[in-house]
């Protein structure tokens, strides 16, 4: 199995490029804001108590996003592995990630790959994209910035946790998307060879 973390700021192109990697490996993309969304909009129990705690102000605990991470396995099995994008997003999340590929497949995340574009990039792209994207946080600049800044709070610690596996491999997000794309294939080409 091909087991994939994808890591970037909003505006790096992890979307764009999921689609790539989807189609390359046969490896389906699970979105940790797909399986909020669908969980919500279906309301499912694990939907319901996302919302409970949401309705509050208050952050899901690790615990209901990991169980929305296993139901959505169980129910949508793919021999070739998966692309997690948004999973894990803190240091218990990465653990329990590890596990459950240890104990539902008896494998383990293959490479974390880190798409790196620098700040005002990113800015740019967003307002760029909030000219047709419709979405309010691609709009106004401080709510992108606090976006960007919450990324590297939160992913500076789970990089850790796969830097420690040997797991980690930084990518130049600046370039043509077929450069960029290109360069995340050889990554992953080497990574799946070990």
């Amino acid at each position: 199995m091909l087991n994939i973390v994808l890591f970037g700021p909003p505006g790096s192109g992890k979307g764009t490029q999921a689609k790539f990697l989807e189609e390359k490996y046969s490896t389906p993309q699970i979105s940790t804001g797909d399986l909020f969304r669908f969980n919500l909009k279906n309301e499912t129990e694990l939907g319901k108590l996302a919302q409970s705690y949401m309705g509050k102000g208050q952050l899901v605990p690790d615990e209901v996003t990991t169980n929305m991470l296993v139901d959505h396995l169980d129910n949508n099995p793919n021999e070739h592995g998966y692309i997690f994008d948004g999973y894990p997003r803190t240091t218990a999340q990465a653990q329990e990630l590890d596990k459950i590929l240890a104990e539902k497949y008896n494998d383990d995340v293959t490479v974390t790959l880190a798409l790196v574009v620098e700040d005002e990039i990113l800015v740019e792209r967003l307002l760029e994209r909030g000219k047709t994207s419709g979405r309010a946080d691609d709009v106004d600049v401080n709510i992108i910035r606090d976006r960007i800044k919450e990324y590297y709070e939160k992913t500076a610690i789970v990089a850790e946790h796969f830097k420690a596996q040997g797991k980690w491999v930084e990518i130049d997000g600046v370039g043509s998307i077929e450069d960029i794309t290109n360069k995340l294939y050889a990554a992953i080409d080497a990574a799946n060879v070990k």
